[in-house]
């Protein structure tokens, strides 16, 4: 597996990640010790990085190592429970589905009273305003007309209050942390915050505290469910590159991006969009809004399944294309946003992570 971190002053050489590096022998050695399948562990140690590097920017550095193992140890969890539930269905010889579960109806009640529960515990007028934009409908610019504040402003409140909703539905639905330590770790996990995180060392209580170990998946992962201030694009032909490039620009400018930025934004979106396209045939973009220290931003990943990058040192040099396009390509994109990644595995695929930053 290859990996690039390149910072906001090196346009050259792009020298391996050594930490990722030892990062990811430490991991195949963890989950080596609990999975025999070589495959499987490539596949959970992958699927950790992945994550990892989709959520490295909301963690203080001393949280990487610990949330990474917290996360390998989580995948593995799910590996075994889907590999038991196999075994149970084996003799089946004919799959007639999955019939609907008989407490689906009260599985959706607890779910509604947790988020009632949730928005409850917000102050008010971050409920109000939660509520004005998720269910209402009204966008940033109108709601910091009326608060007297800026778009941006606004955006970075909502993720806040989005945060500390997710750790309150969590805890509605799992019940009272066993310390008083674990809501404060949570919330600060859930917001992203770095400098909070480093004060209450979160990233040891994750590897200490089993129930928090847990919450932090979901916290962190929320690919699974998007919501405004995450969009997703499946990308395999070229008119998925428009509708990946137009839903990016759209939450950039949500996000209080200037009209400038966000066509910036959504030419990188574009260019990246069309390397899955062209060299991998089928992925994935996913646009997310961010907040941290006051700053609002939006973060962008781009996965795909294809034949990945065997040289990323080349692929980085200007003018460089394997399709006889004049387009910007991975370096032109790099230099379109404030932070740029990518991991890479021949024969396995392509992560791009990148995030521009807005600051009011």
């Amino acid at each position: 597996m290859e990996q690039r971190s390149v910072g906001p002053d090196e346009l050259g050489g792009h020298a391996l990640d050594d930490d990722i590096v030892e990062l990811t022998n430490l991991l195949r050695r963890v989950v080596g010790n609990q999975v025999r399948d070589q495959d499987a562990v490539d596949d959970i140690v992958q699927e950790t990085v992945s994550r990892l590097l989709a959520a490295k920017h909301r963690l203080d550095g001393r949280a990487v190592g610990p949330y990474a193992i917290v996360t390998a140890r989580n995948l593995v969890k799910s590996q075994w429970q889907r590999a038991e539930t196999g075994k149970r269905n084996v003799h089946r010889l004919v799959d007639l589905g999955v019939p609907p579960a008989p407490d689906k109806d009260l599985l959706e009640r607890e779910d509604s009273a947790a988020v009632r529960a949730a928005l409850q515990r917000l102050a008010p007028r971050e409920r109000d305003v939660l509520v004005d934009h998720v269910v209402k409908g009204r966008d940033t610019a109108s709601l910091a007309g009326e608060l007297g504040s800026t778009p941006g402003a606004v955006a970075a409140q909502l993720a806040r209050s989005r945060a500390k909703l997710r750790v309150e539905y969590l805890l509605a639905l799992e019940g009272e942390p066993p310390t008083t330590r674990c809501r404060p770790v949570l919330l600060s996990i859930s917001a992203g915050n770095r400098r909070r995180q480093a004060e209450l060392d979160s990233g040891y209580h994750l590897l200490d505290c089993d129930f928090c170990a847990a919450m932090s998946e979901p916290l962190f992962d929320r690919r699974t469910k998007a919501g405004t201030d995450e969009v997703r694009t499946a990308v395999e032909a070229d008119a998925d590159i428009l509708v990946a490039r137009q839903r990016g620009h759209e939450l950039a400018v949500q996000a209080g991006f200037s009209a400038t930025d966000a066509t910036v934004i959504a030419t990188a979106i574009s260019e990246i969009a069309r390397n899955i396209v062209r060299f991998a045939r089928r992925g994935e973009v996913t646009s997310t809004l961010l907040t941290e220290d006051g700053a609002t931003g939006i973060m962008v990943v781009a996965q795909d399944t294809g034949p990945g990058i065997a040289d990323i040192d080349l692929a980085f040099r200007d003018g460089y294309t394997t399709y006889g396009g004049l387009g910007l390509g991975l370096p032109g994109s790099r230099r379109l946003m404030d932070e740029f990644e990518v991991m890479s595995e021949v024969g396995k695929g392509t992560t791009v992570t990148m995030m521009k930053w807005h600051r009011t």
